[in-house]
């Protein structure tokens, strides 16, 4: 089952973050396999690292969980905040290098009466991105509830900076969201991994 793991750096932790990199990179190396997608967050100017994204299969929540907290970054204390979100992959591409991404991340909360997602359901997500993606999405995911009553938010990488991202994905997020109310936020990304 994929899993959406987000975890936002502390302020000040360059230095100890470029220190512990070749730690982190073994440790991911680990599950090179299992991952979907991966690479820091960065400033608008792609100078600073500001967190970390990952997009791994692991077995269940409990496994994920046990991911994101024996991560060495996680581990030296250099985040302050994680997250770690049940994903359903509508749509991945293999981002290129060297390419300007942003990462759109839509978060609403699901109705108290919500029931479970039906095979339909999935079907009519993967709908909702066309039957020809946008050529600048590389990746796009929603994000759901533990239960599996309902999504919860969309995540998406998208090769394009902010603003252009944003209102790519937001059409999209709406649609999926069902009229909940929605918050996009856009931050720079980065292709991760060694290569």
């Amino acid at each position: 089952m994929p899993f959406y793991v987000y975890a936002q750096d502390q302020p000040g932790v360059a230095d100890q973050l470029m220190e512990l990199c070749e730690e982190h990179w073994s440790y991911m190396d680990r599950f090179d396999d299992r991952l979907i997608l991966r690479g820091p967050t960065v400033s608008d100017d792609g100078e600073e690292h500001t967190g970390s994204v990952h997009v791994v299969d692991l077995a269940d929540r409990a496994e994920a969980e046990r991911f994101a907290r024996d991560e060495p970054f996680w581990k030296a204390g250099l985040y302050r905040d994680l997250l770690v979100v049940a994903a359903e992959v509508l749509l991945s591409r293999a981002p290129a290098a060297d390419v300007p991404y942003t990462l759109v991340t839509a978060r609403w909360p699901l109705p108290a009466d919500a029931e479970g997602d039906t095979a339909h359901d999935v079907a009519a997500r993967r709908d909702l991105l066309g039957a020809e993606p946008d050529g600048r999405l590389v990746f796009v995911a929603a994000l759901a509830d533990d239960e599996g009553a309902g999504t919860t938010g969309a995540v998406a990488a998208v090769r394009a900076l902010p603003d252009e991202a944003r209102d790519l994905v937001r059409p999209f997020a709406e649609r999926l969201a069902g009229g909940r109310p929605t918050t996009l936020t856009a931050q720079r990304w980065e292709r991760g991994g060694r290569n």
